[in-house]
């Protein structure tokens, strides 16, 4: 593939602006500084610079972050600031989207990709992917609250009845709040709140711990991001 091509591939801009980076000197491969935009290699487990910059080359980008509160999942966000500011502008150029959403006010993990297919694989309810997460419920989460959640709930609007594939209180946390672990393979509109709200409960915070068989890693700060090998990551093919 020609240098250019790749570095277009990767959203280093239009296809003019990445001749124009490597004519100018600014891209190094193994060191070398690379400038001639037609020189024909390899990108398989290639890494660059660009202005300095370390680049790994993804056919396919696919990506975690500890989504941090306060962050709307939203390309034009309304009231607080987008979660993909927080990616670097390559990134953004080759418009890797969410897989899912978390509201503004969730945290945990978050998973974006530039791969359509995959994307619709991972939310489709059809493949039962499952995403765990923990409630800080305002009130002690009761035995009956845990089963009726297991057996399924008729959401307001939605006449069609959700369940949790698993469910268990955790007690009372440090903060005075009630934990409430919950696995689902749907992603309704606010599921989880609704789920909660409907058998007499209300959720105070909430934070995604898993997505498949992927766990949100222990050392991936709020705001930070990190690339995953491949879907092999998430879900077994």
């Amino acid at each position: 593939m020609k240098l250019s091509q790749i570095l277009f591939s990767q959203g280093f801009g239009a296809r003019r602006e990445c001749e124009g980076l490597i004519l100018s000197g600014h891209v190094r491969v193994q060191g070398r500084v690379c400038d001639d935009p037609f020189e024909e290699l390899n990108p398989e487990g290639m890494t660059f610079t660009v202005r300095g910059e370390v680049w790994h080359y993804h056919a396919k980008a696919l990506l975690v972050m500890n989504k941090p509160k306060g962050h709307e999942c939203s390309q034009k966000p309304k009231h607080h600031p987008s979660v993909y500011s927080l990616l670097p502008a390559p990134l953004r150029r080759r418009d890797v989207q969410s897989i899912g959403r978390l509201d503004e006010d969730t945290t945990g993990l978050l998973l974006f990709t530039d791969d359509g297919v995959l994307n619709h694989r991972l939310i489709s309810p059809k493949h039962h992917v499952p995403k765990v997460y923990k409630a800080a419920c305002k009130h002690p989460v009761s035995a009956d609250q845990v089963q009726a959640l297991l057996e399924g709930v008729t959401l307001i609007d939605d006449p069609v009845p959700v369940r949790a594939v698993a469910a268990k209180s955790l007690g009372e946390q440090d903060d005075g709040t009630h934990g409430l672990q919950l696995t689902l393979t749907e992603g309704k509109y606010h599921q989880v709140k609704r789920m909660v709200a409907a058998v007499g409960n209300r959720v105070e915070g909430l934070h995604r711990t898993q997505f498949g068989s992927l766990q949100l890693p222990t050392d991936l700060a709020p705001g930070q991001w990190r690339w995953l090998a491949g879907p092999q990551d998430i879900v077994a093919r």
